[in-house]
């Protein structure tokens, strides 16, 4: 750990409890994707009183704040602030009874079921101490948060609005995602990382009709319902075993009533995967599977499908992420930092990086009760007893899971800021 490191967190004790204070206000009010106006506005407001040169709308929702401090090089550091249309089931005191109107015009409640709430209050935190600390660094902090990470769309919309037109282009991006891993550890795979993700939106046509007369109809819920079964055999018949995807069936929605069969079934396909060629052998399947279950129903129309968004494979920087992950090695404890491997979950960060032409660092930090995950580990319970993210059982312990992100956050910005940076993980 570097002087400057221990000289800017020893400020973190003084913020702590307003820290954990603010995670639970932000749980407490999550916002779906582009509708972050609450949560932007707190942004705005904090990194202004902080020091910080603030602009709010980029990317419709976003917020860029800049702390320019001399000479040195530019780091991003990004949190993302949208929730899901999850209904929360934590029973917390501070759990979310919030709703919202999701892209199809419905009301849905909302919950920050991913741990958005965590990455903007440990980036908050980051600022609030790097621009407390700046005699102790140099540089320029871009602290970036963005909306409609779960859409897919946050990051472009704010590279499409300006962001490096108006703020600079970074020379490194720093990020980081709250897990399900113990409270106090932190995780980064270098190379490809997170998965691509692609999601479907296909819709079957068939023939309504009474259900009395099924003969004079073509159904769409049957035909959907071979379509799901027939998915199933994409990875485990089409994929190598050394290869990596996922195809996942999340929606399928059909009907109003139980005696009439309608016209049109709609499901909702995810997939996922590493390299081009699984990705696109995969798609390929899955559209071949849709038109052909289509036809063997008999359907008179073709199905439509439609790409609803797009994520690519977040690829960590190798020497990126030594330099940073030293860093927050040497401030959490060497042993507190692991590999965890590449995961399946995916991330528009990437994004950031690659049009900046940038190396990405970006590592996965705890919250879960350490004894907790210890104990559903050892009884292989760990899917029964330790709530995933996009789960309504899913949020991170307020204690020491802020702190932890606060730290890792600090350390990894300050290993790139001078002028202590080449000092550190080189």
């Amino acid at each position: 750990m570097t002087t400057a490191t221990r000289t800017v967190l020893d400020g973190l004790d003084g913020i702590k409890e307003p820290l954990t204070d603010l995670y639970r206000d932000l749980h407490a009010h999550p916002e779906l994707s582009f509708a972050e106006h609450r949560t932007a506005a707190e942004v705005a407001r904090r990194a202004a009183s902080y020091g910080y040169e603030v602009t709010e709308g980029v990317g419709r929702t976003g917020v860029v704040a800049v702390l320019r401090n001399g000479a040195g090089p530019t780091v991003l550091l990004r949190a993302d602030f949208d929730g899901l249309p999850v209904r929360e089931q934590t029973g917390l005191p501070y759990a979310s009874t919030a709703t919202g109107t999701d892209p199809d015009g419905n009301e849905v409640p909302v919950m920050h079921a991913c741990g958005h709430d965590m990455h903007v209050t440990c980036l908050l935190g980051t600022l609030q101490l790097l621009a407390a600390g700046r005699e102790h660094w140099s540089g320029t902090v871009l602290g970036v948060f963005q909306p409609a990470e779960e859409l897919g769309q946050g990051a472009r919309a704010m590279l499409d609005d300006g962001l490096y037109d108006r703020f600079g282009t970074p020379d490194v991006v720093l990020g980081q995602h709250v897990v399900p891993m113990p409270a106090g550890m932190a995780g980064c795979h270098p190379g490809p990382a997170f998965s691509a993700t692609d999601t479907l939106r296909v819709r079957l046509y068939g023939r309504g009709g009474h259900a009395s007369r099924p003969e004079a109809t073509v159904d769409p819920v049957v035909m959907a319902a071979a379509t799901v079964m027939r998915l199933q055999t994409v990875v485990s018949r089409e994929v190598a075993g050394g290869d990596t995807a996922v195809v996942t069936v999340g929606s399928i929605q059909a009907g109003t009533k139980d005696n009439i069969i309608p016209d049109v079934a709609e499901i909702k396909v995810n997939i996922r995967s590493y390299t081009e060629p699984v990705r696109a052998r995969v798609l390929a399947a899955v559209k071949r599977i849709v038109r052909a279950e289509a036809a063997a129903s008999g359907a008179e129309r073709e199905p439509d499908i439609e790409t609803v968004d797009a994520f690519p494979v977040l690829v960590n920087d190798a020497d990126a992420v030594r330099r940073t992950m030293a860093a927050i090695g040497g401030e959490l404890g060497a042993d507190r930092v692991l590999d965890p491997g590449p995961i399946t979950g995916s991330e528009d960060v990437g994004l950031l990086a690659t049009a900046a032409g940038a190396p990405l660092c970006y590592w996965l930090f705890g919250g879960i009760e350490p004894e907790d995950y210890e104990t559903a580990r050892k009884a292989g319970t760990m899917d029964k007893d330790v709530a995933y993210n996009h789960s309504p059982f899913f949020a991170p312990l307020a204690e020491p899971t802020v702190t932890t992100g606060v730290r890792a956050f600090t350390a990894g910005a300050l290993a790139w800021l001078g002028p202590d940076a080449a000092s550190t993980g080189q």
